[in-house]
């Protein structure tokens, strides 16, 4: 007999050593036709949010996951049922259909609750049901329900669920957290578009449980509540765990805290000039150049006359390696954490062409889809905290990097000029560096040579 072909794609590496992504949305659903490359999802991983193409064609006949799981690479992500005219259990390999069957038996979120899973000789295919969820084969013995989570421990008999009610946990992370919670997810009312019990459904159980248990002890949830619900007399309001970009932010900044033992300059410049000149460099009938365009610009005429600050150390720190341009990163403020795109040989770059590679780059990083492969590589950083109104920071060094430049806004302050105080628009620099790679004497010649161009400009004309 023949039947469709199950596929099973499982999520890929993703590139640098990423072992996880999170799901943000699915872009298809079950009973789908697809074509190969596809996207059928999108992930965030530790660099951006990226779209998931799908290496088969075919009808989609499961989705591993609802948007907030983590998936780790390997695992499954959807299946689909290829129409060939071939035995599915000729063209699936033995090891994978064992690793679909393993995965189920260890709670896979594709199985709905009340219905247990039993080893099986055919193929690990399930079929899907118009709610999106899938459903295990029936077994050839009818096999009865099973309830595939603990019971509410403060209910020592608890009564098992109608064999008619069927209630999905795709998720096998919102499985464990109810098993964790101590809730039934057979007694949950499901609020997920598809019909999938969520997250808030089982935190929303758990809270409305301890409240009852407390109810029946008599004691106040201030006294009964654990260190895990309560600070110092405060509730928790809720736990989220931090989404794969957030981890990585969070692993580079504390690598750069513990291995680099950085340093600080920063001097206050009189930018009133380029204030002034911006607005005639635009060409005719285009807009002037931004003021990040320009101090990049000025910076990397600077990091050509100290390129030390634009190198790297070795991984044990015995070698200091150069390389012959910058390649700019530029720190980006998006809804999901700092990102810092690349300009690639950004040395050899006009100030037309920064602006435009910068414009480009911002709406690309706020848009949450930057390529992972435009955010590795950078040499030197320039970090414009000015944009969010900020005068002066002492900014993280980019890992693997050596040195950071952090700009300030541009505002108008009383100044000393020839003996009498007037109104100059200023901005505060400052440049942090690794102190193992050049000293603060190095570091102040760059900083003095980035004043020099900005107080004049006119004199770097020529050059931008």
């Amino acid at each position: 007999m023949t039947t469709a072909t199950a596929r099973v794609f499982r999520l890929p590496d993703l590139g640098e050593g990423l072992t996880e992504a999170g799901l943000v949305q699915w872009l298809v659903a079950v009973g789908d036709t697809i074509a190969t490359d596809q996207a059928i999802a999108e992930v965030e991983t530790a660099k951006s949010i990226v779209e998931l193409p799908s290496p088969f064609a075919g009808e989609v006949t499961a989705l591993h996951g609802v948007p907030g799981d983590v998936i780790a690479v390997g695992a499954p992500v959807l299946e689909v049922a290829d129409q060939h005219g071939t035995d599915a259990a000729e063209t699936v390999p033995d090891a994978e259909k064992e690793a679909y069957r393993a995965e189920e038996r260890a709670g896979s979120g594709n199985v709905l609750i009340g219905y247990g899973t039993t080893e099986r000789a055919s193929s690990g295919r399930r079929r899907a049901r118009a709610s999106g969820a899938a459903v295990p084969p029936a077994s050839p013995q009818p096999a009865p329900p099973q309830a595939t989570s603990q019971p509410v421990p403060s209910q020592p008999t608890p009564q098992p669920a109608p064999p008619q009610r069927i209630v999905a946990v795709r998720s096998p992370i919102i499985r464990r957290l109810a098993r964790d919670l101590g809730v039934d997810v057979r007694q949950l009312e499901a609020t997920g578009a598809d019909g999938a019990v969520t997250r808030a459904d089982v935190l929303r159980a758990a809270n409305a449980l301890e409240g009852q248990q407390e109810q029946a002890s008599g004691t106040s949830p201030q006294k009964s509540g654990s260190a895990a619900d309560t600070v110092e007399g405060l509730a928790v309001a809720s736990r989220e765990r931090l989404s794969p970009m957030r981890r990585a932010i969070s692993a580079t900044l504390s690598r750069s805290r513990a291995e680099i033992p950085e340093a600080t300059v920063w001097v206050d410049v009189d930018a009133t000039e380029l204030w002034r000149a911006r607005s005639r460099m635009a060409p005719e009938g285009q807009r002037a150049p931004s003021l990040t365009a320009l101090v990049a610009r000025f910076t990397l005429m600077a990091l050509a006359d100290f390129p030390l600050l634009a190198s790297r150390l070795s991984d044990d720190a015995s070698e200091v390696i150069s390389f012959d341009g910058v390649n700019l990163g530029v720190a980006a403020d998006t809804e999901r954490g700092l990102m810092v795109p690349v300009i690639s040989r950004a040395h050899e770059l006009t100030v037309a062409e920064l602006e435009a590679q910068l414009r480009e780059l911002a709406a690309t990083a706020r848009s949450g889809r930057m390529p992972a492969e435009r955010l590795r590589g950078s040499t030197f950083t320039i970090n414009n905290y000015g944009s969010l109104g900020v005068d002066g920071s002492a900014a993280i060094i980019n890992h693997p990097e050596v040195a950071i430049l952090g700009v300030g806004r541009m505002i108008e302050r009383p100044w000393v000029v020839e003996g009498q105080i007037v109104a100059r628009r200023i901005t505060q620099l400052s440049l942090v560096f690794d102190h193992r790679v050049c000293d603060g004497g190095y570091a102040a010649g760059f900083l003095r040579r980035v004043v020099e161009l900005i107080e004049h400009p006119l004199r770097a004309f020529g050059s931008l």
